[in-house]
């Protein structure tokens, strides 16, 4: 059973010898992927470039400390119940209850529908495609500043006081994602989320893992319930995916002091930073390590049973992290850095871990 998690990043730094075993890094194209629909052209589906430097040819010793993530790269699109995707439909059974945020505290600064955070998006989209067919400025007509509601307008607080209906965040299946971490029985990983800020989360989504055999799913859900009301940053685009194994290298801090100390040398005297560049895939991934930047690393431990706890989604607010090396082969030009439409306090990522041990103890979640 715990076979599974080798190519996922630990919460706990390596000791002294301990060695993180590369991950063979898998073709493209697997077997059995779906065609899916995308606003690329199937012949540039994105991929990750070469990147500027071998950096274990330059330090060997980071093939210690080294593993695969598989890069997601949603693309706004219509990804059905069948389709892995970010923010899509899910294959969710006829007879299981769909979830919600009860009994828990929100913290309220801006309220939306869903309806009116869908709207301005439509809006703001066809205004930018629109500005780019015609070389014109941006600018929205008088027709489409009147379906926006004012800058300062929320929706009544007391909608987040009752039950808050979960939306779909993340569908993979196993076959698409070769970074697939779950029970070696279950084939279909289903990611959910409460659309409102909790305080118990770091002011945070409060999110809920399924995992799924999809030959017992009995029937497909005929409805499902929106929220009343969502954090519009919460509510996720639907996206295809196009699965990408990539090669990652530990977080800096999380290296030996030594190895660390010899990068930020070499770093000094070149135009390639380590852990923007080389080490660290951004954007929307499955598996990998976890970037500690924003508070240096901490524990994430289960509250269940105390096991350090492993690296399952990261959840991000740009798909190439301020750094154009990451940016995909073929991407066109003007194409959205955020095509999920999700962003995690202020531009940072959300990190999803679950716990080793058993897949039936609740997720845990960092924001770096």
């Amino acid at each position: 059973m715990l076979a599974w998690f080798t190519s996922a990043a630990r919460t706990r730094p390596p000791a002294s010898g301990d060695r993180v075993h590369a991950a063979t890094v898998l073709p493209a194209e697997q077997p059995g992927r779906v065609e899916l629909e995308n606003e690329l052209d199937r012949s540039s589906v994105p991929t990750t470039p070469p990147p500027p430097v071998d950096i274990e040819e330059l330090f060997p010793e980071l093939r210690d400390y080294a593993t695969t993530a598989t890069r997601l790269h949603p693309r706004r699109g219509n990804p059905g119940t069948q389709d892995s995707s970010i923010g899509g439909p899910l294959r969710w059974p006829a007879d299981e209850p769909w979830p919600f945020c009860v009994d828990r505290e929100h913290y309220v600064n801006h309220l939306s529908t869903p309806a009116t955070v869908r709207r301005q998006r439509r809006i703001y989209a066809a205004a930018k495609a629109r500005a780019a067919a015609t070389g014109q400025p941006y600018e929205l007509t008088e027709a489409e500043r009147a379906e926006l509601p004012a800058s300062d307008h929320s929706e009544p607080e007391a909608l987040a006081d009752g039950p808050i209906a979960l939306v779909p965040v993340a569908q993979l299946y196993r076959r698409d994602v070769p970074d697939f971490a779950g029970p070696a029985d279950c084939d279909l990983l289903q990611v959910l989320w409460c659309p409102l800020d909790h305080p118990e989360t770091g002011y945070n989504p409060r999110v809920e893992v399924r995992w799924r055999r999809v030959a017992e799913i009995t029937g497909q859900v005929a409805e499902v319930p929106e929220p009343a009301v969502v954090y519009d940053d919460y509510l996720p685009t639907a996206c295809v995916v196009h699965p990408e194994p990539v090669r990652e290298h530990q977080y800096g801090g999380l290296l030996p002091e030594d190895l660390d100390r010899r990068l930020s040398d070499w770093e000094e005297e070149s135009d390639v930073n380590y852990q923007v560049d080389l080490s660290l895939a951004p954007g929307w991934k499955v598996g990998g390590f976890a970037n500690w930047s924003l508070t240096d690393w901490h524990p994430v431990d289960c509250t269940v049973c105390g096991t350090a706890m492993t690296l399952l989604l990261t959840a991000d607010s740009s798909e190439y992290g301020g750094s154009d090396v990451w940016r995909a082969v073929g991407e066109p030009a003007g194409a959205p850095v955020n095509p999920v439409g999700v962003t995690i306090g202020r531009g940072y990522s959300l990190y999803i871990f679950v716990c080793p041990t058993s897949f039936d103890h609740p997720p845990a979640t960092a924001m770096q």
